[in-house]
């Protein structure tokens, strides 16, 4: 940056109406008066000579009373000019009710030197685990699927040719720090009007914008910035993916929403184009990353379809960060009836070709409420087999990551007890990892 474009851009803070010229002159000037005081205080000649005037006036007062007096006069004028600099910009900057910008600048250096985070997954699973981590780092990037083909997704992908915005959408108002006030705004969704019903307002904002930038990346990237949402959301491919499912009966069915409904046990997930390629921005913050996080979300059709992606599964199986799994807490009909943990990482395995993770985070205690409500729509507690993971080599982390509402019907993951759980896991390896190199 040249000396020509500095003067611009932070002359403008002198032009009228600014509010800051005053109190930058009142600064100045009690920046002065304190040189002086001290000047007084030590009895400098050459100073005292120069400014007789200022030296008659102190002989009235020995100097060891008067200098200290300018000085402090001096450094009141410096602390109300700055606090009052400060004030005019965070006037401008921050609106009412929201935290002073002191508070704002220190909360985004502390999250902007937190760790590297790669959140690989889609659904509710991917958008509440990102409302945790947000608390700990802005240097988050979210992997999110684009597989989807049912609802408001499917149908602006059929009539648009666009790869369906619904997980995005969710990631994005997740990372935002306005997330109530966006989440309420992105999740609606019109009752009426023709070609409009059904569709939710993030949707159809993120077809918009990937409309106008080019493609659904650059859709994304920008929507990123005019939310000012902390992270990055990436979709895992730029290619028009399809799901299909083998069946235990034999039957092979295609469509991510299909896949759920067809009553039948999954034994092989696959997509079309066989290959799809990976968004090189993913795999790039992939190799960068310090931890990486896989799930929660619907195995099948939220998390598998990731790890299809063969360039992803790589950069998966190199990465030398941390990474963990974080299974469910309750079976999925349609996708995992009667899986234990050891069967979600196995279904993971086979979709990445190889085992890209060497840890496992599960929930605590067992769920206690609303197992009722579950069990009519036949879903049970994951069973965590704890010697079976123990034999293929996995770490099992157990960590009090459940929320279950007592008047709702969810049993789901806790935001903030989950993100806290992994950013004490990563803590706790990192200084594993120290005491094993001063070791050595």
């Amino acid at each position: 940056m040249n000396v020509r474009k500095l003067t611009d851009q932070y002359g403008k803070l002198l032009y009228p109406g600014m509010q800051v010229k005053r109190w930058l002159a009142l600064a100045i000037f009690g920046i002065a008066l304190t040189s002086v005081g001290l000047a007084i205080w030590v009895d400098l000649r050459p100073i005292a000579n120069s400014l007789r005037l200022l030296r008659g006036l102190a002989t009235l007062v020995p100097n060891d009373i008067s200098g200290p007096l300018v000085v402090l006069a001096g450094i009141g004028l410096i602390v109300v000019g700055l606090r009052s600099t400060l004030g005019s910009i965070t006037e401008v900057l921050v609106s009412d009710g929201e935290d002073d910008l002191v508070e704002r600048l220190f909360r985004r250096r502390r999250l902007s030197r937190g760790p590297r985070i790669v959140a690989i997954g889609g659904g509710t699973g991917l958008s509440t685990l990102l409302r945790g981590l947000k608390n700990y780092s802005s240097n988050i990037t979210a992997v999110v699927t684009v597989a989807d083909d049912g609802g408001s997704s499917g149908r602006l992908r059929q009539e648009f040719g666009v790869l369906p915005p619904g997980d995005l959408r969710n990631c994005l108002a997740a990372l935002a720090d306005e997330e109530k006030l966006l989440t309420e705004l992105f999740q609606y969704r019109f009752k009426t009007g023709e070609g409009l019903a059904g569709h939710s307002f993030g949707n159809l904002f993120l077809t918009a914008m990937a409309e106008i930038t080019g493609d659904l990346e650059k859709g994304v990237e920008a929507s990123s910035r005019v939310l000012a949402i902390r992270g990055r959301v990436l979709p895992a491919t730029l290619d028009d993916m399809k799901l299909w499912a083998d069946l235990e009966d034999g039957r092979r069915v295609e469509g991510e929403s299909h896949i759920p409904e067809a009553g039948g046990r999954i034994v092989r997930i696959g997509c079309l184009p066989e290959r799809p390629r990976a968004l090189p921005a993913v795999v790039e913050a992939i190799r960068e990353a310090e931890l990486i996080v896989i799930g929660p979300g619907s195995l099948y059709t939220s998390i598998a379809p990731n790890l299809l992606v063969p360039e992803i599964a790589q950069a998966l199986r190199d990465s030398s960060a941390l990474k963990i799994y974080i299974c469910n807490v309750m079976t999925q009909q349609g996708e995992t009836d009667g899986y234990s943990v050891s069967d979600h990482v196995r279904a993971l395995d086979a979709a990445a070709g190889g085992r890209v993770f060497e840890t496992v985070m599960v929930h605590k205690e067992a769920p206690t409420q609303n197992l009722a409500l579950y069990r009519e729509r036949h879903c049970e507690p994951v069973t965590i087999d704890y010697d079976a993971l123990t034999l293929m080599g996995l770490t099992v982390v157990r960590a009090n990551i459940m929320e279950e509402a007592p008047t709702g019907k969810t049993i789901r993951h806790h935001s903030r007890r989950l993100g806290r759980a992994l950013l004490q896991w990563y803590a706790r390896r990192l200084r594993q990892h120290r005491q094993q190199l001063r070791a050595s």
